[in-house]
């Protein structure tokens, strides 16, 4: 697919869709630009007769009888107040969903301000998102027409933003793409080839451990995860370092479980099915570095994950194990299901001895964390307010949805303290993420900023929704990538 930016006149009608993006209106007023004569009276008509008023998430696809344009295609922004960057964003996945889904090759756009910057990026991302479907196992049928859209126009756009959001848009599609893959097939070995095949694409670092240089490097919490399983882990640290001298140094810390079964505090089988999605924070950072690295960033990035699979078996550790972690803290453990936390421990000590100006993680992590927020919103923790509001920002620029959760109940914090060892794994239900992010931040070095993101059950999509296909959301790549951007 490419996007370009046409500034000057161009015949919409060369291409074989046209799309109109416009906020809401009565049907007789709404603009049909760029249509002309008998097209644009049918079409006028149609959304007369239809009474289209271009409300948020609506679509219009009208077919037509002429020879290069197959159908007028109508997306609504909805009213001023609902107009925002991220209704144009689904407006213009809409748009582009709709003419993929009836094979057309090229699509010319108009929408309104198309020359802003952020616009045209919106609309890059949603068009470039549109491309998306997982059916890499799926024998083709005959009768599925569905194709990506090769040729796409902007007419009037901003051409720097449109190339930003399509780089963004592909990130994330990276992310789910390796998310998607299923746990026969993405292991931690597997997973550790993808990022070296990453930096090769990149021309950046990678540094790849195996189970011998992860237990020598005194990983006892990670490696005690790993030990259940005929996978061996991988430790995996790709840097992008950009030219020049960076403006800083940030850590991403992606929580790379391939697969978790619960280990021998076994989850019922229905609650392991989307369980290859478990490593979708590795897949995030490493798919927020590929942006930054494209993009030519000014910042250094380290994308971190501890990868690994958490199974059952004679090796496994065990609920009352006591586990010591990379900084010397002790982990008693009386749930081998909280296992995420355990890799990140180990990778969040490593992430804060490289000496970052500041560091985020990203993990399905809690369960916990669904329950309060559902499945579109993440959950948001820090240890400064200043790094966590820059997040929340960069979050509404891309329209992933944060909310941040506190992290200053003395009495839910104590419940993270075991009798036997410095801390337990797992401290309950009640207040689960909350005590989760506690651990966590046991295991970062108090002068470094810090957010943790929860991104439990906002990583995968079972109903598709705005720009979201079903299966992985790739949730969190474009926030952190715009993150490093606005950094």
């Amino acid at each position: 697919m490419t996007i370009r930016i046409q500034n000057e006149d161009l015949n919409a009608e060369a291409f074989s869709a046209i799309g109109i993006i416009l906020p809401s209106g009565e049907p007789e007023t709404l603009s049909l630009d760029p249509l002309r004569g008998e097209m644009r009276d049918f079409c006028r008509r149609v959304v007369v007769n239809e009474k289209f008023k271009a409300d948020a998430d609506s679509l219009l696809v009208i077919p037509t009888a002429d020879k290069n344009v197959r159908c007028v295609i109508m997306a609504g922004t909805g009213s001023e107040k609902e107009s925002t960057l991220d209704s144009l964003r689904s407006a213009a996945f809409r748009a582009a969903r709709a003419a993929a889904a009836k094979g057309l090759p090229s699509l010319y756009v108009t929408m309104p301000d198309a020359n802003d910057e952020k616009r045209s990026r919106a609309a890059a991302e949603g068009m470039t998102l549109a491309s998306y479907r997982f059916r890499k196992y799926i024998e083709k049928d005959e009768k599925d027409r569905f194709a990506p859209v090769e040729d796409i126009v902007i007419a009037g756009g901003n051409e720097k933003g449109a190339a930003f959001g399509a780089v963004m848009a592909e990130a994330q599609i990276w992310a789910r793409d390796a998310a998607n893959e299923p746990g026969n097939v993405i292991n931690p070995v597997t997973l550790a080839e993808k990022a070296k095949a990453l930096a090769a694409e990149l021309g950046i670092e990678c540094e790849v451990w195996d189970e011998k240089r992860i237990e020598a490097e005194r990983m006892g919490a990670y490696y005690a995860v790993a030990r259940g399983s005929a996978n061996p882990p991988r430790f995996i640290h790709l840097t992008y370092t950009p030219k020049g001298a960076p403006k800083g140094h940030i850590a991403l810390v992606g929580k790379g479980l391939t697969f978790d079964s619960g280990g021998l505090d076994i989850k019922p089988a229905e609650y392991m099915l989307t369980m290859k999605g478990d490593k979708s924070g590795a897949c995030a950072v490493l798919g927020a570095l590929r942006a930054a690295a494209k993009l030519a960033l000014p910042w250094k990035v380290s994308a971190i994950v501890a990868a690994a699979e958490n199974m059952p078996g004679g090796a496994s550790y065990r609920p009352d194990d006591i586990v010591r972690a990379r900084n010397g803290k002790t982990i008693e453990i009386n749930n081998t299901d909280a296992e995420g936390r355990l890799t990140l421990a180990d990778a969040l000590c490593y992430a804060s001895e490289l000496g970052p100006d500041m560091i985020i993680d990203i993990a399905t992590l809690t369960g916990a964390c669904a329950v309060a927020l559902g499945s579109t919103t993440a959950g948001l923790f820090t240890n400064n307010d200043e790094f966590g509001d820059k997040v929340i920002k960069a979050s509404q620029m891309t329209g992933e949805r944060l909310w941040k959760l506190p992290m200053n109940d003395p009495n839910l914090r104590s419940q993270i303290k075991s009798p036997f060892a410095d801390l337990v794994n797992s401290a309950g239900r009640y207040g689960g993420a909350i005590t989760a992010a506690m651990f966590l931040e046991a295991f970062v070095a108090k002068d470094i900023p810090w957010v943790h993101l929860d991104i439990a059950a906002a990583d995968f999509v079972k109903k598709p929704y705005s720009y979201y296909a079903k299966g992985a959301s790739g949730f969190g790549t474009r926030t952190l990538a715009e993150l490093i951007a606005e950094l």
